[in-house]
């Protein structure tokens, strides 16, 4: 996470010289509509609520998810509300993995040998975020912003409605996931586009477990998402 951040602050002073040259798309900021398009690097993981099930308990240990890598892609669709203030329509695909981990008791795996102790949660997920953008002042070609919002999102890679088994490595997830995100930005004026960079954080609001009576499932009572995205625009 310190290396994405430190990225995002160095943009500025590694381009500050543009601020003696004149300003590239001086009234591009003031269109009613623009559009774009946001490419990006994402971590996953999920956000556990354990189960204190005494019984369990003497059959797996612990559960832990852990981030792993995956990517996305969104159109942008930008509203001017004011000087400060956008409205953001984000439709996308994300690609993501969880990656899971599970300790076994000793008495437990010596007669049932063939139990994971790490599986991996795929997901492909069509999502509709919608956000707002609250731009500060502009300086020279440069312009920070805060945004927040919140997104649907449909996993079309989920095995909700297949039939599981300890013998098989599934762990099914619900189709839907609501979130909410936040995250922060620098908008950089180039010659004939506007570039940006952006860290944000998603939080799943939605429980993605599937009940039933496999171990790798009861092992823990509510599965959220979590997902961080570091993102490149380019908008014109």
């Amino acid at each position: 996470m310190k290396k994405y951040l430190l990225i995002l602050f160095l943009i500025p002073a590694i381009c500050g010289r543009a601020q003696d040259r004149p300003g590239h798309l001086n009234t591009f900021d003031e269109r009613k509509y623009h559009h774009g398009i946001q490419v990006g690097y994402t971590q996953s993981k999920f956000d556990l609520q354990y189960s204190e099930q005494d019984s369990l308990r003497q059959t797996i240990l612990g559960t832990t998810s852990y981030y792993s890598p995956g990517f996305h892609i969104n159109y942008i669709g930008d509203i001017r509300l004011n000087d400060y203030f956008n409205l953001r329509l984000l439709p996308g695909i994300t690609l993501i993995s969880r990656d899971m981990s599970y300790v076994w008791s000793e008495a437990y795996t010596s007669t049932h040998w063939k139990y994971d102790t790490q599986r991996t949660v795929e997901s492909v997920y069509g999502e509709i975020p919608i956000e707002i953008k609250f731009r500060a002042k502009r300086y020279a070609n440069f312009r920070p912003y805060l945004i927040a919002g919140g997104s649907w999102a449909f996993d079309f890679a989920s095995w909700r409605n297949n039939e599981n088994n300890n013998d098989e490595s599934i762990i099914r997830l619900n189709v839907t996931d609501l979130r909410y995100s936040a995250g922060v930005g620098f908008d950089v004026f180039l010659r004939y586009v506007k570039f940006a960079i952006e860290l944000k954080m998603a939080f799943g609001l939605s429980d993605l477990r599937v009940e039933d009576d496999d171990y790798y499932t009861q092992s823990t009572t509510e599965m959220l998402s979590r997902t961080f995205m570091l993102s490149f625009t380019f908008e014109g």
